[in-house]
């Protein structure tokens, strides 16, 4: 917006009001194609053929009844597929995960492990052809079983450290007036994200090019390169339009399948992963079992916490599920013990998804500060106030912002927290009874390094280029509003170009950082730009252009606890007689930095307390014990929050709450709102009921036992 001031013309700043985003349109006119629809000249479909067993190895495969199918062009397997490296370390600081190195042996680590690629000259061939392979076993006894009791689980050191204490945790216990001891786990969920992983590789020019559905093309690039023995440059991928990740879209099966196929075939090949597929190939929130140990003085404040977590990995790969990260940030004790542990089973490995380790990690915090509170007789939010830490709890630093009050006395306000009769098991309407609860929220802040090209073109509109991934987030629209207030214009005023590795590196989106390193890299650029502009030099046809690299800036950051936070609230009916349970309205408050744009930051928020209502009631992927694979793996049979499970009144909003040390004064909303959300369900169930939900989902039948006093199944 401009508007003129004698004979100036100002611009008002585009960061802060609300746009709808500047792609919209192309998407819902099916203008925006995806990975799988982009088409190709003389394209070939793969279909990957999965394993019917869950531990062995593969004894022969009949690839010459399927060759002489129609259309069939090739089979890939361990025994001609091309040889990977597979010994480095990838951007995350793990090697890569064996699932994704297809074919480089005859061992089968779980069912569904990927043990051919069928490719033919249309997808229905590839399908037909891949359905109807013989693949002979040599099969091993499994095991998949997942309990707190393991005695073969180990430490492991993640993105943070295994272990940490401080203090005397038994002496604190001992000494405390009130104390607490319980479990709470949570059930293997999955991304289930609308998009299916889909790729398509081929070679021009000697160079590899992937166009691709990805949460970032240089992550991509880094490790197809790594694997097939290629100069990055010698790599490109495309990334335009992604229809959902939430941390499962890094390199997977498909990318690597393709980029086999079409080395092998010269011709442009397709991969796209089926639902089934996905179920086991594409990564999932690992099951938890938690431990949490509280002592508290008379008075609510905490002497000891202890928090240790169990997660389950695949017997080839090791990922750890943080769980304990955020009791790590959000209060102190005394005495002060975190540990993170995991067991490997006959099971695919897990990966990151929405809100990785602090999602399942604050519902046993949370509901344990809950049911401390209760012990105290002291209000919930009240307990948390008291508890409220100066600095990190372990790590000892500084806390770049620490908003988490502000957000419990603005939610409390709007949520009529006041007048919550402490009770539980009092309010009833007609056959359900009511209950409110709440719980707090964090989630980590930090930037990557990242490259940004801005140029000034010569018809007076600008371009930026950067390998940003909008993940449905709305990303693509919060940097043209950020350029547009660097560049001092108007956002219609502002291309933004995304999704491609030859923009230069760039930060994944991943870990709620990308927007905010992204920012950071366009800011840097259209400033110098700016200044360019600012001396009077003349535009020439191809424009002026500036690139930037955030490297040397983000390096130079001083240590400091970095993170969103946030207040849920949920009010809940329960019938004791069924088993259902209704969220009758939700509340989060959050200080996530500076909102660049509110629509989408709303919409970003809210889809995360849904995510959380979804958590608490419904989501829960079961293994069969005999076949060691799911039962129900697809969107029928793995249930997730519908529109008739949301409330009609479900609002997130913010406080004001900018980074002093970020450019922009970004931190982060894209998972901060799944955090504390199924806590904040189960404690509302709890104040409705009188009975504890430590185990997740809150089903019918659960809900059902309690009521009858019988032990949870």
């Amino acid at each position: 917006m401009t508007t003129a001031t004698g004979t100036r013309t100002t611009v008002q700043g585009a960061v802060g009001t609300a746009h709808t985003r500047v792609e919209g349109r192309d998407k819902v006119t099916g203008a925006a194609r995806y990975a799988g629809e982009i088409p190709f000249a003389d394209l070939a479909h793969g279909w990957l053929v999965l394993s019917t067993v869950a531990r062995g190895r593969i004894r022969s495969v009949e690839t010459e009844p399927v060759l002489a199918m129609p259309g069939v062009l090739t089979v890939l397997h361990h025994g001609n597929a091309p040889r990977l490296e597979t010994d480095f370390i990838g951007l995350l600081g793990t090697p890569p995960d064996p699932t994704c190195t297809l074919f480089q042996n005859d061992r089968v680590a779980h069912l569904g492990w990927p043990v051919a690629l069928v490719v033919a000259e249309t997808s229905e061939q590839a399908r037909e052809a891949a359905e109807a392979l013989v693949v002979h076993y040599e099969q091993e006894p499994h095991d998949t079983e997942f309990s707190a009791d393991r005695t073969d689980a180990y430490a492991l050191e993640g993105h943070m450290p295994a272990v940490v204490e401080k203090g005397d945790l038994e002496a604190e216990l001992a000494a405390s007036a009130v104390a607490l001891d319980q479990q709470y786990t949570t059930p293997e969920e999955h991304h289930s994200m609308m998009e299916p992983h889909a790729a398509t590789a081929l070679w021009d020019g000697g160079r590899l090019e992937v166009v691709d559905s990805n949460q970032g093309a240089s992550w991509v690039v880094g490790e197809l390169a790594k694997l097939f023995s290629l100069d990055p440059s010698a790599v490109r991928v495309r990334s335009e339009h992604v229809g959902g990740g939430f941390g499962s879209k890094g390199v997977r099966v498909h990318q690597v399948g393709a980029v086999m196929a079409t080395t092998v075939l010269h011709r442009p090949v397709r991969v796209v992963l089926t639902r089934r597929q996905m179920f086991s190939l594409t990564g999932y929130r690992s099951p938890t079992a938690q431990r949490i140990r509280l002592g508290a003085d008379a008075d609510g404040r905490l002497r000891a916490l202890e928090h240790l977590s169990l997660n389950q990995t695949s017997s080839v790969h090791e990922f750890v599920e943080s769980c304990a990260g955020p009791s790590r940030v959000m209060y102190d004790a005394d005495a002060h013990h975190t540990a993170h542990r995991i067991v490997r089973l006959d099971v695919p490995t897990p990966t990151f998804m929405r809100g990785p380790g602090e999602a399942p990690g604050s519902f046993a915090l949370e509901s344990a500060l809950d049911e401390l509170a209760e012990k105290c007789g002291l209000d919930p939010i009240e307990l948390r106030r008291r508890n409220e830490p100066e600095r990190g709890p372990v790590s000892g630093l500084p806390f770049s912002s620490r908003n988490l009050d502000a957000c419990f006395r603005e939610g409390a306000r709007r949520f009529g927290w006041a007048d919550r009769d402490p009770r539980p098991g009092v309010r009833r309407e007609g056959r359900w009874l009511l209950g409110t609860g709440t719980a707090a929220a964090s989630f980590p802040s930090g930037a990557g390094p990242s490259t940004a090209i801005v140029t000034a073109e010569a018809d007076g509109t600008f371009t930026v280029r950067i390998a940003a991934a909008d993940i449905g987030t709305g990303a693509r629209t919060a940097l043209a509003l950020i350029a547009a207030d660097a560049l001092a214009t108007t956002p219609d005023k502002v291309r933004v170009r995304i999704g491609d590795s030859d923009f230069g590196p760039a930060m994944i989106a991943g870990g709620s950082m990308g927007t905010r390193s992204w920012a950071w890299a366009v800011t840097a650029a259209a400033g110098e730009l700016r200044e360019r502009l600012a001396l009077g030099t003349d535009i020439p046809p191809e424009g002026i252009t500036v690139r930037s690299d955030t490297t040397e800036a983000v390096g130079a950051l001083a240590r400091k606890e970095r993170h969103s936070f946030g207040a849920q609230f949920a009010e809940v009916a329960v019938d004791v007689t069924t088993g259902e349970v209704r969220v009758r309205r939700m509340l989060g408050i959050f200080a996530a930095g500076k909102i660049v744009n509110p629509l989408t930051a709303r919409n970003q928020l809210v889809g995360g307390m849904i995510w959380g209502i979804s958590m608490a009631l419904h989501e829960e992927a079961v293994r069969d014990r005999a076949s060691g694979g799911l039962y129900g793996a697809d969107l029928a049979g793995y249930h997730v929050a519908t529109h008739a499970d949301v409330p009609p009144l479900i609002e997130a909003d913010w406080v004001d709450d900018p980074d002093p040390d970020d450019p922009v004064g970004i931190k982060g909303i894209g998972e901060v709102g799944i955090v504390g959300a199924a806590a904040a369900v189960a404690n509302a169930v709890w104040h409705a009921t009188g009975v504890r939900h430590r185990h997740l989902p809150i089903r019918p039948d659960r809900v059902l036992q309690a009521a009858a006093g019988e032990p949870h199944a």
